[in-house]
């Protein structure tokens, strides 16, 4: 055997064993729990009151920012994008569920961030879009989870990490405060 076959093999043993630890670290199985638990109140917020809904996202939400935070970056081990499970229905699905329940509470006035760089520009955004947003970036993860096939579960952490830095981690955060600004009774 060729010693640069021998270190390839041994390369890959070892990318194998760190996919296994990374997946089934502590962290990674309470990211992926906190998502799967708020993709699940999230398609059955029909089944809640408004103000008892609310009051379990405004528990939930600061549990899965920290639950993301804390898990390590990693790099992709596959050069193509990640499987996507959740279908336009789906998202739809979740998205009138939301806006139904919520009712008038579901619009809030949101200033505009491009790039860490506030603006004076004020819009109006919507929570249960914020949180649908979410919840297809979530539900891709619980499902590629539910495959069993580890690869495509590390795959599924590494781009749902990403997208957390890169946009739904704020939409997270402004739909905190929105739902937050709704128990303030100056609201």
């Amino acid at each position: 055997m060729h010693i640069s076959k021998f270190f390839s093999i041994f390369a890959r043993f070892f990318r194998i064993i760190g996919m296994k630890n990374f997946i089934y670290d502590e962290s990674t199985i309470a990211f992926v729990t906190a998502a799967a638990q708020t993709c699940l109140l999230i398609e059955r917020c029909n089944e809640h009151e408004r103000d008892e809904w609310r009051e379990q996202m405004l528990r939930l939400l600061p549990v899965l920012y920290l639950r993301t935070r804390l898990v390590e970056k990693q790099e992709a081990l596959s050069d193509e994008e990640p499987q996507r499970f959740v279908a336009e229905e789906d998202y739809n699905y979740a998205l009138i569920g939301m806006r139904n329940l919520l009712g008038t509470d579901d619009a809030y006035l949101d200033v505009f961030v491009d790039r860490g760089i506030y603006t004076d520009e004020v819009q109006t955004a919507y929570i249960s879009e914020g949180l649908a947003d979410i919840y297809q970036e979530l539900k891709d993860l619980a499902a590629a989870f539910q495959t069993g096939q580890e690869s495509v579960m590390h795959d599924a952490v590494v781009a749902c990490r990403e997208a957390f830095d890169e946009h739904w981690g704020q939409k997270l955060l402004a739909v905190l405060r929105a739902l937050h600004a709704i128990q303030d009774s100056t609201y």
